[in-house]
């Protein structure tokens, strides 16, 4: 069991670090599409409310229960993120034009959904695999 446990615990810390490293890169292209300077302090000041509102989006998904599942996993977390984040933005002064909102919002939902998506049927095929495997080893 404690082996299982790990390798749990190492499917959520990669998977929450995944979806970080992914909203860093969310941002960090949209400021090279807009000529901005991809320097750290740059990216960290346009990164941090969707990456506070990422880590809301884990909480209110429990997502270290099933943090490869698209539903409901994912998409609470992305729904979070994006509402979250767009909602930090504007409380610290910072621009949600509605163009913006959507590609935030389309972006995130294909970043953050899509790798779980791809996670989940790689998983699948894997898991069949074996299972196919180890049935025709039986026989």
């Amino acid at each position: 069991m404690s082996g299982r446990a790990r390798s749990g615990a190492g499917v959520v810390a990669t998977a929450a670090i995944l979806d970080a490293v992914l909203v860093v890169l969310f941002v960090s292209i949209g400021r090279r599409s807009h000529a901005e300077g991809l320097d750290v302090v740059g990216i960290a000041g346009t990164a941090w409310p969707f990456l506070i509102a990422l880590a809301a989006g884990w909480a209110a998904a429990r997502a270290w229960r099933h943090p490869l599942d698209v539903w409901p996993s994912g998409v609470v977390v992305w729904a979070v993120t994006v509402a979250g984040g767009m909602l930090l933005r504007v409380v610290s002064g910072q621009g949600t034009a509605f163009a913006f909102v959507v590609v935030a919002t389309l972006t995130l939902a294909a970043l953050l959904l899509g790798w779980r998506l791809i996670a989940r049927l790689v998983t699948r095929r894997s898991r069949a695999r074996s299972g196919h495997t180890a049935g025709a080893d039986s026989a």
